[in-house]
């Protein structure tokens, strides 16, 4: 039996709850039993607030999706459910914020969210894939007392001191009211209330670069307090949880958040890249053995969405980042490029993934397709090899960046740097190549503008997913989406 989730923030009282299959073509309506549970979080020591998460277990239909209709405190929402063994229709977003938070006065948030509504209204989504950054704690550093220390001087900063109740009390507030802020947009609470999630969070989540400053930050109270609260409130507001042990698709044996899932002949491995991040390390060995585990034994999957919140696939600033490091005043760029998967020091920890997802191609005839967001604009991305084959063909991994649904694209100059060496051909050992390919009946390499992703599966006539898949860039101010297929391995 497949499984849908619901979880919500609950004020000062419990409210009344119900859930039900709307009545089909052949079938009557049906209640579905609901269980409740509070969860004990952080939240406890607020007396005003407690959380209780509801659960209700949907037996998909063998042949035609489900409408399932809850609602709360008298409110109704409704989600759509695939058919048994069908691969969902799934729209992926990342960057809902602003790095600047000033912008937000001047740029309005919902424009691309209100197109994934529309969207929404027309073609179910049966799943939103959300890649990072679901909420920017940017402004913390200078609306909190975290401003204070972030101007003293850096023997202050790393002196081994507890953090005082003063400075934890303030990073909690902040990050509760955060997430309270951004779940309650009503662009983002409309498609978070009808659209089932699988979220997995990035560097802004915790704070901007987490993992890649160097280790005498990394390991200070302050940044260790941050990285505890920051945990604390993904697992409650993004995984409905008041612990690790709750979430529902992480993988055993593993420190990290890591998660995975098959839905019929689909597969979706949702990478941890922030939890045991450094400067040297994208995620730990522990973790990446946890996945590899899952990955090789996925015998018959057909396609495998990975998520990756940072680019597998992306132009080369190595050289820039050497330059980077002999000049002044640039440590903020420098800090952003350290934090890329083509970072000098991550290089060997990409090239073992890529030869794994290879690898399983060849083994399984299965496609893998790589979402990605992190860098602001939209992109395609292809890994291909000369020496893994399968029926005859040379194997090659997709990767499709959606970025940002609400953070502004780069400007105009940085976008005209990106298209200029956007056409250089990366190569790899074993006969692997990477490269940026232009969208389909354009001249371009990139979205330069807000956008999401959707997948949708080509559809036979019996309404059963066909292993062909449709990705499209919805983007702001164009009617039109930009579209690539992905095709299965051996047609």
């Amino acid at each position: 039996m497949e499984r849908q989730r619901a979880g919500r923030l609950v004020r000062r009282r419990r409210p009344p709850v119900n859930a039900a299959i709307l009545p089909g073509a052949t079938a009557e309506a049906s209640q579905l039993a609901i269980t409740s549970r509070r969860l004990r979080t952080r939240l406890h020591k607020r007396a005003l607030h407690t959380v209780e998460r509801w659960q209700f277990d949907i037996d998909q239909h063998a042949t035609r999706e489900l409408q399932v209709q809850y609602s709360v405190d008298g409110q109704p929402y409704s989600f759509t459910v695939p058919a048994r063994g069908n691969a969902p229709t799934c729209a992926y977003t990342s960057c809902n914020g602003f790095s600047d938070y000033k912008k937000m006065k001047d740029i309005p948030q919902d424009p691309v969210w209100n197109k994934m509504r529309d969207n929404h209204a027309q073609r179910p989504y049966h799943l939103l894939l959300m890649g990072g950054d679901q909420i920017y704690s940017d402004a913390m550093w200078t609306t909190t007392a975290l401003h204070d220390w972030a101007a003293a001087p850096n023997d202050k900063k790393l002196a081994n001191k507890p953090v005082t109740k003063a400075l934890q009390t303030d990073i909690d507030d902040f990050f509760f009211g955060n997430y309270l802020k951004v779940w309650a947009y009503p662009h983002v609470a409309r498609m978070l209330a009808t659209i089932p999630t699988v979220m997995m969070w990035d560097d802004h989540d915790i704070i901007d670069g987490w993992g890649s400053y160097p280790d005498k930050f990394q390991q200070s109270p302050v940044f260790k307090a941050i990285f505890n609260v920051a945990r604390d409130y993904f697992l409650l507001f993004q995984q409905h949880c008041a612990s690790e042990a709750e979430v529902p698709m992480r993988l055993p044996m593993q420190p990290a958040f890591t998660q995975a899932a098959r839905f019929g002949d689909y597969g979706l491995l949702a990478l941890d890249l922030r939890s045991e991040r450094t400067p040297d390390v994208v995620m730990g060995e522990q973790s990446w053995q946890a996945a590899y585990a899952w990955l090789d034994a996925q015998n018959d999957c057909k396609h495998l969405l990975i998520m990756s919140s940072i680019p597998v696939v992306h132009p080369d600033f190595s050289t820039l980042e050497m330059l980077l490091c002999a000049l002044p005043g640039q440590q903020e760029l420098e800090d952003d490029l350290k934090d890329h998967w083509l970072s000098r020091t991550h290089q060997w920890e990409r090239l073992r993934l890529i030869h794994r997802l290879q690898e399983w191609s060849q083994r399984t005839g299965g496609r893998v397709t790589i979402l990605s967001g992190d860098v602001h604009v939209g992109a395609i991305g292809a890994i291909e090899s000369n020496q893994k084959h399968y029926a005859g063909k040379p194997i090659t991994i997709h990767q499709l960046t959606s970025s940002g649904v609400v953070h502004p694209p780069p400007p105009a100059m940085a976008l005209f740097y990106l298209e200029h060496v956007g056409d250089k051909v990366e190569q790899l050992e074993g006969g692997i190549t990477t490269a940026m390919y232009k969208f389909p009946g354009t001249s371009h390499r990139y979205i330069g503008a807000r956008n999401y992703l959707s997948l949708e599966p080509d559809r036979a006539e019996d309404g059963r997913s066909r292993n062909r898949l449709w990705a499209n860039w919805h983007v702001e101010n164009e009617a039109q989406p930009y579209r690539q297929a992905i095709l299965p391995l051996a047609d």
